[in-house]
């Protein structure tokens, strides 16, 4: 983009600020506040039907269990789903670094030992991610069970 039309693309965008801002002002005044005579004070307080931190504690204990309680019956299979998926592959890229850190052990000297050095940093490093995806996922789960708690009387 050239100086000149970096320019002309300024000078519409000052053009549409100002048009936004006088639209915006010349509209305030027809929203108005509401006065103190309509607005009515009820005696009674809210009670949450559900306990935030009870749902967190329920998921912390058993993933899933808090969307339960929540009432949130479809949340629970899909955090059970994606949980065993990322254990799943934790597993199988653990069992390929052991397999491949003993293979790169046996022939360290050997003519393959690059091939398995490399295979078994890949797999170290996929076992590794994985992880990290569980953990993000668990902590996501109580997150859900913390905001859905609190979202369930809305």
């Amino acid at each position: 983009m050239n100086l000149k039309g970096f320019l002309i693309y300024l000078m519409s965008l000052k053009n549409i600020t100002i048009k936004i801002l006088l639209i915006i002002l010349f509209c305030a005044p027809l929203f108005k506040a509401q006065s103190k005579d309509s607005v009515q004070v009820k005696d009674t307080t809210f009670v949450m039907k559900k306990s935030p931190w009870g749902a967190v504690l329920r998921s912390a204990v058993v993933p899933g269990l808090g969307q339960i309680y929540n009432q949130s019956y479809w949340k629970a299979p899909v955090v059970w789903g994606v949980s065993g998926w990322f254990v799943y592959n934790w597993l199988s890229f653990n069992k390929q670094y052991k397999d491949n850190k003993k293979l790169y052990s046996d022939n360290m000297y050997g003519n393959h030992a690059a091939y398995y050095r490399e295979h078994r940093d890949v797999a170290r490093d996929n076992r590794d991610l994985f992880a990290i995806y569980l953990g993000i996922t668990y902590f996501l789960n109580l997150v859900d069970a913390y905001v859905d708690a609190h979202l369930f009387d809305f």
